[in-house]
């Protein structure tokens, strides 16, 4: 039998970065979003992904790569699952990143290719990876991030020059896809937020999936994921993050995170405590 294992580090010396290092076989992660990107490595088997509007594959030794805030899912492409590592910085961290070292371009990037096949940079993120699970060497793990992603936007990112005047339905999406995240708590209906931008129930409905990815409700889940994770970062209980959140009970919102994020809310904040420079 095939074992299954998650565990996420907090890496408190790089503002918080998180670094998933997991083995699934049969486990599949639905329609989901992280606040930060992903950017991992295939480290044995074959992983499926939803991104860019189609299915890739990406096997041993290929990169993966998914941008803040887009819809994606994962699942094993092979019998035998796949066992990867990944890191999910923010756009807050990658603009900064980008700022110092490439004049001419501002903003974070975007990467276009779900799946990457660079022999060189996978090499560099497996070394970078390891480093990050040891403790102390804090100069060194800067160092080694910094140099690290930089060489992977150069190679790999884009920058959208020219702001593109977006449609006026796509506006009113977007307000209302803000709105469900800055109050994920609350309880809304579909005639309330569609006639907060003056268009129809099922209209609404069909352009909020048109250009968020998911219906009202699967982002509002969503939000109320991201907010779990600042609430469990912040050493509040399980139980009340379930009910801060907008979840009817602690099992309703363990089995939404656990679709999510591929682990438990008790797995992920297992060493939440761990600053990798002390036990």
């Amino acid at each position: 039998m095939y074992q299954e294992q998650a565990n996420y580090l907090h890496l408190s010396e790089l503002g918080g970065l998180e670094l998933l290092k997991a083995q699934y076989h049969q486990t599949q992660f639905s329609k989901h979003v992280h606040e930060g990107y992903c950017i991992g490595v295939i480290e044995d088997g074959a992983q499926s992904l939803f991104r860019t509007g189609e299915l890739h594959v990406a096997p041993k030794g290929d990169i993966i790569l998914v941008n803040a805030d887009e819809i994606h899912t994962g699942s094993s492409a092979v019998e035998s699952g796949w066992r990867y590592r990944a890191i999910y910085p923010t756009p807050e961290m990658l603009a900064e990143i980008a700022r110092d070292l490439f004049v001419s371009q501002h903003g974070a990037p975007w990467f276009p290719h779900a799946v990457v096949r660079d022999v060189g940079l996978a090499q560099q993120l497996c070394l970078l990876f390891d480093l990050l699970e040891q403790k102390d060497n804090f100069l060194l793990k800067e160092s080694m991030y910094l140099s690290t992603l930089s060489y992977l936007m150069s190679r790999h990112g884009q920058y959208q020059r020219n702001l593109v005047k977006l449609p006026e339905a796509q506006n009113k999406i977007l307000m209302i896809k803000d709105l469900l995240s800055a109050s994920p708590e609350k309880n809304y209906s579909l005639t309330e937020l569609s006639n907060l931008v003056g268009l129809s129930s099922w209209h609404f409905l069909r352009q909020f999936k048109r250009y968020v990815g998911l219906p009202p409700h699967g982002w509002l889940v969503q939000a109320r994921l991201h907010k779990a994770k600042q609430l469990l970062k912040s050493e509040y209980s399980i139980s009340s993050v379930a009910l801060a959140c907008g979840f009817s009970d602690q099992s309703h919102f363990s089995r939404h995170f656990k679709k999510a994020m591929g682990v438990t809310p008790a797995q992920y904040i297992l060493n939440l405590n761990r600053s990798n420079g002390s036990t």
